[in-house]
């Protein structure tokens, strides 16, 4: 049953009229000297009731019309058979010393991940902490483990839960034996910088501060502490943060973990603002843990370029991009006091592709190279070159499991295209087994996939990497419904990856096609910094390049031609649906960041501003508001079909974005096709959704879809 935003009365009230326009309150914001107009700046104020009102008939209006759509509920169902009979789903997993697994699980015909132990690929899989049961105790709101990490010795494991969406976690810590708590439940841990002590006694987490209800919003990711609870103590102890070391230069955006490695006499803090990966690190010998004044030796600082770390005994490997545009990795001598001036290069930048997480194991060291929709694992040679693939012969994109005990066979996950997901593990001599921890299945009915990639030449001549998925066998006769998705953000790129639900649009004749933008990843970070802050235009002009493709090849035409993003991807889609608005029927913002003028001003918007810029810059808001879909509406103009999806717990992105963008397409052109807002009151930025919330809004998603682009019919809008 969907958890949508609704009030029974408006529902029946409004039958197919489109609800009430928004109330205009223009609000003016001049920035060096440009006046920036705000009309719907009231819709903003959550707890007002007339927003609240005016939310809730756009969700009610929103529900009735999808509802309405021809074929949409059996459109459903095939989703949710899609979800639930390709197998069991594998999340987060980790290894630990003695062959102990612990992984996150959803059942096949489960709607959540569980946390799950296992001794061994032999032992067998116990249950540890259940999020449905837990919801079935809290009034049916969905309950998610948003991270877990095991002590070196797997006899306890901390999680944090969260509910409803909102990835408000409370860190919890338990017996692997029994189940039973061992510390009282710790609010405010939201990100996943959980680390145990090397006796697996104790363990640091990263704590934000409790504030007033009157706090200003841009103060709740300031100022987080990093804590020390040793277990069998009743009171955690403070350790690493601005408030506690002034001496150490700490800024308030900073974001800390202290972090240990079995073996190893020594302790590493990193700090990030959570957006980029470059920051500040420290070190300080593990014997120090503990006391007033330990002593921290800064490292390294953000303009260093140091983007990754790796702890082995007394050697500290580091990522730096410095000189290195694609990655090289340095390392230091801690016992021997080096610093970054005197660190050796311990893996040199690759000839090909971008160098990524290092392993450090027992028989030498293992990296991860990636390249456009792909990545592999690879092994080091003695000379520091980047040398043979750890599993010739597999293609797609490849990542290690984490090993806290450095076992000696490496476990790794495959992704690829027309493959669902497994789980392998290497062998000293020849090819990878399957663990059979995710043994591959395809879901009931499933047709077979073939998958291309190309490069398409933007606006400005640079080629771009495009992959197309689509049914074997399938004619391109420019009829094909098409669906164009593009993120592009922070240098995360998509990887090649097998979407279950996606079955339900590619069995049907449909194609898909995932753009690598610049502001991806995809050829390191000169890619990057292509489509960041100034530059970010590319993004969305990369993503027109790639839909003008998609019908000159004579795979689609503009009445079939689909496009979406979600997050930060909401300024993929938004921009190229509101600039190039003749190439597609219609567009799906998913939790979108929309008004990227007044992102600064929210709790998570300060912390993106090293990704996507400030106000207070006049060529940094200049790029602001050409990225913000919302001030680029324009009256008059014929725009696509829009779906906008939000959470209203969302913590990343708040559903005003989507709000306020729906209210200003609905008036730029009141005639023009539907925007529809559909809200879910049990979600937030889709981290924590169950199967079900997302069976529905993807079973939404396909059927706006498909109506818009005259596949199937739909509902008569007043």
């Amino acid at each position: 049953m969907r958890a949508l935003l609704l009030l029974a009365a408006a529902c029946s009230a409004l039958a197919q009229a489109r609800p009430p326009a928004a109330p205009v309150r223009d609000v003016v914001d001049t920035y060096h000297g440009v006046a920036v107009h705000d009309p719907y700046r009231d819709l903003e104020d959550l707890k007002n009731p007339a927003t609240q009102a005016w939310m809730a008939a756009q969700g009610a209006w929103a529900s009735q019309t999808l509802a309405a759509i021809d074929g949409r509920d059996a459109l459903a169902a095939r989703i949710a058979e899609l979800t639930q009979s390709g197998g069991d789903a594998i999340g987060e997993l980790v290894r630990v010393r003695g062959g102990r697994v612990f992984y996150l699980k959803r059942p096949e015909g489960s709607s959540q991940f569980k946390l799950m132990v296992r001794d061994g690929l032999g032992g067998a899989e116990r249950v540890l902490v259940d999020p449905e049961a837990i919801a079935r105790r809290h009034g049916g709101v969905p309950h998610a483990i948003n991270y877990m990490m095991p002590s070196w010795d797997g006899q306890r494991v901390a999680y944090g839960l969260s509910a409803a969406g909102s990835e408000d976690a409370w860190l919890h810590v338990i017996e692997t034996a029994t189940a039973r708590e061992r510390i009282r439940p710790v609010p405010r841990v939201q990100e996943a910088l959980v680390h145990w002590t090397p006796d697996s006694r104790a363990l640091t987490y990263n704590q934000l501060r409790r504030l007033p209800p009157s706090a200003d919003p841009t103060e709740f990711y300031l100022d987080s502490m990093v804590y020390l609870q040793r277990l069998g103590q009743a009171r955690p102890q403070p350790i690493f943060g601005r408030l506690l070391r002034h001496d150490l230069g700490i800024d308030r955006l900073d974001v800390a973990g202290v972090q240990f490695q079995a073996g190893s006499r020594f302790m590493v803090a990193r700090t990030t603002d959570t957006t980029v990966p470059e920051g500040r690190i420290f070190v300080a010998p593990l014997s120090d843990l503990g006391r007033p004044r330990a002593r921290w030796r800064a490292l390294v600082t953000a303009a260093d370029q140091v983007t990754d770390l790796a702890l082995d005994g007394d050697q500290l490997y580091l990522r730096s991009r410095q000189g290195a545009p694609n990655g090289r990795w340095l390392v230091l001598d801690l016992a021997r006091g080096d610093t970054l001036a005197e660190a050796r290069t311990a893996v040199a930048e690759p000839a090909q592709g971008v160098l990524q997480r290092l392993l450090p194991r027992p028989d030498g060291l293992i990296v991860t190279v990636s390249q456009g929709f792909t990545q592999q694992l690879m092994r080091v040679g003695p000379d520091g070159r980047v040398g043979a693939p750890l599993t010739p012969g597999l293609s797609g994109y490849h990542e290690a499991v984490a090993d806290l005990g450095r076992a000696p066979d490496i476990w790794l996950r495959t992704s690829e295209w027309t493959a669902p997901p497994r789980i392998l593990r290497t062998q000293a001599d020849g090819p990878p087994l399957d663990t059979g921890l995710q043994p591959v299945r395809l879901p009931k009915g499933a047709p077979a996939l073939v998958a291309r990639e190309v490069l398409v030449p933007s606006h400005d001549g640079v080629p771009v990497p495009l992959a197309i998925v689509h049914r074997a066998g399938l004619a391109m006769d420019g009829q094909r419904p098409t669906l164009l998705e593009g993120y592009a953000s922070y240098g995360s790129s998509i990887e090649a990856h097998y979407g279950r639900r996606a079955l339900a649009w590619l069995e049907k004749g449909g194609v898909l096609a995932f753009v690598n933008a610049r502001g991806s990843g995809a050829f390191g970070d000169a890619w990057h910094r292509a489509g960041f802050k100034t530059t970010k235009a590319n993004t969305w002009k990369d993503g027109i390049a790639a839909a003008k493709y998609l019908i000159a090849q004579g795979i689609t035409r503009p009445a079939k031609l689909a496009v979406n993003g979600g997050s930060a991807g909401g300024i993929f889609v938004g921009r190229a649906s509101t600039e190039a608005p003749e190439l597609f029927a219609a567009a799906v913002y998913e939790v979108g960041s929309l008004d990227t003028v007044r992102a600064e001003f929210t709790a998570n918007g300060i912390t993106n501003i090293s990704e996507f810029g400030t106000v207070k810059d006049p060529a940094e808001f200049k790029a602001l508001l050409e990225m913000s879909t919302y001030h680029q509406i324009r009256d008059g103009v014929a725009y696509p079909a829009v779906l906008l999806i939000h959470g209203m717990n969302d913590p990343r992105v708040e559903v005003w974005n989507s709000s306020k963008t729906a209210a200003r397409l609905q008036a730029a052109n009141p005639n023009g096709k539907p925007v529809l807002l559909r809200l879910d009151a049990q979600a937030g930025h889709g981290i924590g959704s169950t199967a079900n919330q997302f069976d529905q809004q993807v079973a939404d998603m396909f059927s706006f879809l498909w109506w818009q682009m005259g596949e199937v019919t739909g509902p008569k809008l007043r």
